[in-house]
């Protein structure tokens, strides 16, 4: 269950996330978060049946991870990093086509993550990547800074080929319910 993508000279594998990935991944969110989760968190986290771990990594080195959890009608991002060097590859972007390959107008429809007011960067890259804001929410994350507290709902939506309710063979004959 792994995706491999290759940018320029380097090739990417994304995988399931254990236990042996938790160094990297802590080191990788303590530089990349002004307020980064600790082990405690992660672990706490994890152990959630509805929560789902993935990791980027080249030459068996991880270089970013995905947390996600599972709702009914759509996937809630909880957390996305990469590495500083490995910024600007083409990882996270892949990471979130990983999570939009889960998607169907059946089942879950939509992705959504919570993004720090602050944190322009983080609100390109996912406008950059097809969501939309669709709420703002004061203080939702805790923090002294009052900016950093409140955070954009960013969600991209399914469109997939097929717009019409129903399975997905329908969108290929039509709306035509003639019956012969």
């Amino acid at each position: 269950m792994s995706l491999l993508i290759a940018n320029g000279s380097e090739e990417f594998n994304i995988r399931w996330m254990i236990r042996r990935d938790m160094p990297d991944v802590l080191g990788i969110e303590d530089n990349s978060f002004a307020e980064p989760w600790s082990l405690d968190d992660f672990t706490k986290c994890l152990r959630q049946r509805s929560v789902i771990g993935f990791v980027a990594e080249t030459d068996d080195r991880v270089v970013g991870f995905m947390i996600y959890q599972l709702h009914l009608h759509h996937i809630e991002l909880l957390s996305l990093a990469v590495e500083a060097g490995f910024r600007q590859c083409g990882i996270g972007s892949a990471m979130i086509g990983k999570l939009r390959g889960k998607l169907s107008h059946e089942r879950r429809s939509s992705i959504q993550t919570f993004v720090s007011e602050s944190s322009l960067d983080a609100q390109l890259f996912f406008k950059a990547r097809g969501f939309r804001c669709i709420e703002i929410v004061h203080d939702h994350f805790e923090t002294p800074n009052a900016d950093a507290s409140t955070a954009y709902l960013m969600q991209f939506s399914y469109s997939g080929c097929c717009t019409q309710s129903g399975n997905r063979i329908s969108g290929f004959f039509g709306s035509n319910k003639e019956v012969i």
